[in-house]
């Protein structure tokens, strides 16, 4: 069964579904009645762990790996990263939800098998505001295993792209006073990768995606950390059935690990050493 989150204010009545059987990432984001996640609208990539997450609101790329497969360094048996790294699809260990009278949230922690054959805990905390009405997360990975590895993530924010129109735009402090179109790029597939800690505030980057005549004109708002998520990258794909668009805070720029490692953008976190990552979101 999945753990349900859920708020109601002025501005919004919203559902969140917590998925166990996948790091507790979020399955739907229901707002005022409306599942906003793409569903079965999404391209498949051949892998059914990454097919699935897709179909849901939110799901988390890591901790080792954040993109397409990639050859395990200092293996030489043709063992690759999967697609996306080793946490999708990872059922939580262990969950706690908050006392009586606390703000709504739940607490979990998922032992991840990492591709290497090392191993990795992910400790995650979801909450919800009590003043913004916000959905709040807080991640810490910590290196469990016998060796270091280097440490990548990147969130998937799925939207269906049904709920975009003419008036849709992105915005965000990294691109200053100018709204982006939301159909970016060119053909029916696209994405990006910009740079976004220069442009912070206090720290944390903001993007938004909106309006939505469905939510009565209101966007989605997310804000995340640039100290350990310092790009942000967005994905649209309007191929054949598909019909989605993604917001994806990330540790990296698109670049193959070796370039990374060459380019001393993948530090090591060694046996008991911890990183950790922030986002929120909210519908205003």
């Amino acid at each position: 069964m999945p753990i349900t989150m859920s708020r109601r204010d002025q501005e919004a009545e919203f559902q969140i579904l917590l998925d166990r059987q996948s790091a507790l990432d979020i399955g739907a984001f229901v707002v005022d009645g409306v599942d906003i996640s793409p569903g079965a609208a999404i391209p498949s990539d051949g892998d059914r762990r990454i097919d699935q997450a897709l179909q849901g609101f939110f799901f988390t790329c890591g901790p080792d790996h954040i993109r397409h497969p990639e050859p395990v360094e200092g293996f030489d048996d043709g063992r690759r990263f999967p697609l996306h790294g080793s946490l999708c699809g990872t059922p939580v260990r262990r969950t706690e939800m908050p006392a009586p009278g606390e703000p709504p949230g739940c607490f979990a922690e998922t032992e991840v098998l990492l591709a290497d054959g090392g191993t990795a805990l992910v400790t995650r905390r979801w909450a919800i505001s009590r003043d913004e009405a916000e959905v709040l997360l807080s991640d810490r990975v910590t290196n469990t295993g016998a060796k270091p590895f280097a440490p990548m993530l990147m969130y998937h924010m799925n939207i269906s792209g049904s709920m975009l129109g003419e008036d849709t735009h992105i915005g965000g402090t990294m691109f200053g006073d100018e709204r982006q179109p939301w159909r970016f790029g060119e053909g029916d597939s696209a994405h990006f990768c910009l740079p976004a800690a220069k442009t912070a505030d206090d720290g944390w980057a903001q993007v938004s995606l909106g309006p939505f005549d469905a939510l009565s004109g209101r966007s989605v708002i997310v804000r995340f950390s640039t100290v350990t998520l310092p790009f942000l990258q967005m994905w649209r794909c309007q191929r054949g059935t598909a019909d989605v668009i993604s917001i994806e805070p990330v540790s990296h720029r698109i670049a193959k690990r070796t370039d990374l490692a060459a380019a001393g953008e993948m530090p090591m976190l060694a046996l008991g050493e911890t990183v950790d990552y922030a986002l929120a979101f909210q519908i205003r």
